[in-house]
């Protein structure tokens, strides 16, 4: 019994917690605690939210900070450019204006030369010239109008009028031996351009004047837009069509100005180019159009919405083969290409001076 009691009380002893002294500190005591809760494998939500929300900033102030450089190198490269396209231009200014200046130049230096040419007449032309020197203001204006020609030209003074109205009806200054030329007369302007049609019939060698100043006036503000357009403009797919339209319509103008020029041309293409022109002059582009139709196409329209039937039919092949006209007036190739040329100018004339009537708008 007394072997058992003892085992007892060494158990009950091992199993008794044991008992602080009373001078522990309260670090002390909660030392054990601390020391099992950092051993423990369980953590709490709010430290891995805590730790979250830390790494999001982390990252997100990092993609901002890549964000602004990329955003600074951005702004560099476009102020690079921008400078570099500044220069570019720059340089295509100073040249163009180098250009401009070196035919400016030139231009005067080749009028200084007609200039001192014309002011050194010899003797036989100065005697033929003095009865005209002596001609007035007023004489010599109506002097040019019996002519047909412009009172004046731009920047003309009485005495270079003088000389052209010498050179208009003495032929100019010539040396002895050579053969003396008719010159051609210059170009009208301004509202000398304008068509009657009294004088279609009536003065026809100045009409054909006036369609060759009308015609000359188009393509001269033609090249005038088409060279005022942007470089970019100019370098695109279209910029570059509507500049070779516009040169392949010079190019196939030239028979035509070669025939008023020389006062060959036929009749009926004459007087339908003339109220071609009076109809554009006018800004009824629409009636313009009728008149080009009917002279493009000529009398091969006549078949074109009748009826092939019987007295129809007989009727128009008669038309077509009636003789002393002509049944298709495109039927020459040079002839077609400067009728097409014509259309073209047309249509830039109705942009550049558009009608006042909306109706009169070509579609």
């Amino acid at each position: 019994m007394d072997a058992f009691a003892s085992i007892l009380s060494a158990e009950m002893a091992k199993k008794k917690p044991t008992t602080k002294p009373a001078g522990a500190t309260a670090s002390e005591k909660s030392a054990p605690k601390d020391e099992a809760t950092t051993t423990s494998k369980y953590l709490r939500r709010a430290d891995i939210e805590k730790a979250r929300q830390e790494q999001y900033r982390a990252e997100q102030a990092r993609l901002e900070a890549e964000r602004a450089e990329r955003a600074l190198k951005k702004r560099k490269a476009e102020e690079e450019a921008a400078a570099e396209r500044e220069r570019v231009l720059e340089k295509r200014q100073r040249l163009r204006e180098e250009k401009q200046r070196a035919a400016q130049e030139a231009e005067a230096a080749r009028r200084a030369q007609e200039t001192a040419a014309a002011s050194t007449p010899d003797d036989d032309a100065k005697d033929s010239l003095a009865p005209v020197e002596q001609m007035d203001e007023a004489t010599a204006i109506q002097k040019l109008r019996d002519l047909h020609e412009p009172i004046t030209l731009f920047g003309e003074t009485h005495a270079q009028r003088l000389r052209r109205i010498h050179k208009l009806t003495h032929g100019g200054s010539s040396s002895p031996g050579t053969p003396r030329r008719t010159p051609s007369p210059p170009p009208l302007s301004g509202g000398e351009l304008l068509v009657d049609p009294k004088n279609v019939t009536s003065d026809p060698a100045y009409v054909r004047r006036q369609l060759l100043g009308w015609f000359q006036l188009v393509i001269s503000e033609w090249q005038i837009m088409l060279a005022g357009r942007d470089d970019e403009l100019k370098e695109s797919y279209q910029g570059k069509l509507a500049t070779q339209a516009m040169t392949q319509a010079i190019e196939n103008l030239q028979p035509l100005f070669r025939h008023l020029k020389k006062g060959d041309l036929d009749e009926e293409i004459f007087a339908k180019i003339a109220e071609l022109v009076i109809e554009a002059q006018a800004r009824r582009y629409v009636r313009a159009n009728d008149v080009y139709l009917r002279l493009s196409i000529g009398n091969a329209a006549w078949p074109i919405g009748v009826t092939m039937v019987g007295i129809h039919e007989r009727s128009a092949r008669e038309k077509l083969h009636e003789k002393g006209k002509s049944a298709h007036i495109m039927s020459d190739e040079a002839t077609r290409k400067y009728l097409q040329s014509i259309k073209r100018c047309l249509n830039f004339a109705q942009t550049r001076w558009p009608p006042e009537d909306p109706m009169q708008i070509m579609g």
